[in-house]
């Protein structure tokens, strides 16, 4: 490649003819790869942490008989122990995943099994050490993240759809049902899906689940009392933590695939060094 990078995502031809297009700018792509590092560390510790006490309500407090959310172990018909995780009123069986593993040909009482907790032995205060640690490389990652995208304008571009993609949303859906992707001009830039999605995560998810983690804090609380207040109490606060969690896991895991069946080279390739190939002129694809 000719050209070398630059902001306004530039554009050149290499010798094959082929095109690329510098699509991340670097700032973008350290603080893409620092905010995974940076979640698996806490979804890992924030396990540990659920491990404590498996259960979630709603409200100002504990009403330990009847949680909205837990995951436990009990005897079952047949003597033996099994996992179990309600929901409200319903419950399931989940038996050597939830509630009851099995680790080292024993069975372990606990609602996320050992390989997905950090640290994998059940130590809470640990968990807690990890947890609160990365949660502050979170928020100074993501601040840096809105603050470069802010100035440069790639935050415009990467979260808030154009006019006309916001009137093609319905082809856009149809488009990813049926797994065919943008391609040549329309690849140089995120899809409407793509934008309100990262939107939401950005400034929805992530902001909801760090006010809800410090809405846990007693120091927090006692210091700005209507933090808790704004999400009912404590104990829905930390409801609220863990859904945002949950879907922002979610996400991870749409994002992957996607990434993977649209065209993992060049996906790879684009976030690690910027460059994104649109291919031969004439038969440019995103994939």
């Amino acid at each position: 490649m000719a050209a070398s990078p630059a902001l306004e995502a530039p554009e050149t031809v290499d010798r094959q003819g082929r095109r690329w297009f510098y699509r991340h700018p670097l700032v973008i792509r350290v603080a893409h790869w620092i905010n995974a590092a940076v979640l698996l560390v806490l979804l890992m510790s924030g396990l540990q942490i659920f491990n404590a006490h498996p259960a979630l309500y709603w409200g100002a407090v504990s009403t330990f008989d009847t949680p909205a959310f837990a995951i436990t172990s009990e005897p079952g018909g047949d003597g033996r122990n099994r996992g179990v995780v309600t929901i409200g009123a319903h419950r399931f069986d989940t038996t050597g995943v939830l509630g009851l593993s099995r680790a080292g040909g024993t069975e372990a009482e606990r609602a996320f099994p050992s390989w997905a907790t950090l640290p994998s032995d059940q130590d809470l205060a640990t968990g807690r050490r990890w947890h609160f640690l990365f949660a502050w490389f979170l928020v100074l990652n993501g601040a840096l993240y809105l603050l470069y995208g802010l100035f440069s304008g790639q935050l415009r571009r990467r979260l808030i759809p154009d006019g006309d993609q916001i009137r093609d949303f319905g082809g856009s859906v149809k488009e990813h049902l049926l797994l065919r992707f943008p391609e040549g001009e329309e690849a140089k830039r995120y899809n409407v899906i793509q934008k309100l999605t990262y939107l939401v995560v950005v400034l929805g998810l992530l902001p909801a689940m760090v006010l809800a983690g410090l809405a846990m804090s007693p120091g927090v609380d006692a210091a700005w009392p209507w933090l808790p207040e704004l999400f009912g109490g404590r104990q829905s606060a930390r409801s609220v933590h863990f859904i945002a969690a949950g879907l922002i896991v979610l996400f991870v895991v749409v994002h992957v695939l996607l990434v993977v069946v649209s065209g993992l080279a060049n996906n790879m390739r684009g976030m690690i060094t910027g460059w994104f190939s649109l291919g031969r002129p004439g038969t440019e694809t995103a994939r």
